[in-house]
């Protein structure tokens, strides 16, 4: 499978990561050999996911890279081969013919173009570009987080023909997601996209603990850690923002803005509290209160790094 990236790598490990949830084992393979730190970049991605990345720091030799990858991937039982292949903002022929050699050494299953949907009809450009000298089987649309950007997606599939795979809606390693056409026209239309929301709430949310937390509510003993499981959970499913965005009618509401740090100082505040506070925050008194500001403040530090690389 070749993966060519036009723009951010990170987008090889979200690919990645969604291929992984789905029971594949895959490996990313470092093949741009050009653009400093690309490489580290991979390995920085690969390290943060778990997942295996090949790196041939020493060779300069696309194919020659991606067969030795081949191999490894076989030894290491891996059954899905990312090839993070050199991108440009602009088309070069230099590139054009090393892609077509990785092609034809390589035979991958699938080409995917990368498409940043923030470039508008350079996007368009770019798409077909590619599609007529290389010939691609799908499309990846990164930055799709705000549903004014929906045209760049519906020229992307009109000029080239080939079906958009992904989108990635945002800058963390998770913030990708099966393309769905309906789902986008109705995000632009204002009326919602539910079963994106149903769908992340069945991949972040524990059944047992949600039944835990059923229970608790009709015993009327939900407590603050009660909360904070639940606020971890929810945050699972990505930002505030794209989540609101999903249900209906609110897209049409202007400047909806929430600040996801906001909930990490919550997080924080709580997690600098005492056992006993958490289930009985009626004991705060000022001492404790400013104990727990004391604490929040180191806490907020951990959990807006933790936050900032889920």
């Amino acid at each position: 499978m070749v993966f060519k990236a036009h723009g951010k790598t990170t987008t090889a490990g979200k690919l990645a990561n969604i291929l992984r949830k789905q029971g594949k084992k895959p490996l990313l393979v470092a093949c741009d050999i050009y653009r400093p730190a690309a490489i580290k970049q991979l390995q920085v991605v690969g390290n943060q996911l778990n997942i295996p990345v090949y790196a041939n720091e020493t060779s300069k030799d696309v194919i020659h890279i991606a067969k030795q990858a081949i191999n490894v991937a076989y030894s290491k039982l891996n059954d899905v081969i990312i090839l993070d292949t050199a991108g440009r903002l602009h088309i070069d022929e230099e590139l054009m013919n090393e892609l077509k050699n990785v092609k034809s050494g390589v035979k991958p299953h699938e080409i995917l173009l990368v498409v940043d949907s923030m470039t508008g009809q350079d996007a368009v450009n770019v798409a077909t570009s590619f599609n007529e000298s290389l010939g691609i089987d799908g499309i990846i649309l990164t930055k799709l987080d705000g549903d004014t950007r929906g045209g760049a997606a519906l020229s992307v599939k009109k000029v080239t023909g080939r079906p958009i795979k992904y989108a990635a809606t945002g800058e963390k390693l998770s913030d990708i997601e099966v393309f769905h056409p309906e789902r986008m026209a109705g995000r632009i239309l204002g009326m919602g996209d539910v079963l994106s929301i149903i769908e992340k709430a069945e991949e972040s949310f524990d059944l047992e603990e949600a039944e835990k937390l059923e229970k608790q509510l009709r015993k009327k003993e939900f407590d603050l850690d009660d909360y904070l499981a639940q606020l971890r959970q929810v945050k699972k499913m990505g930002s505030f923002s794209s989540i609101l965005k999903m249900m209906p009618g609110m897209a049409n509401i202007k400047d909806l803005k929430v600040d996801d740090k906001e909930f990490v100082k919550i997080e924080a505040i709580i997690c600098s509290m005492t056992k006993e506070e958490r289930k009985r925050p009626q004991i705060l008194n000022a001492s404790r209160r400013i104990r727990i500001a004391k604490g929040s403040r180191n806490n907020s530090t951990k959990n807006k790094s933790i936050h900032e690389n889920i």
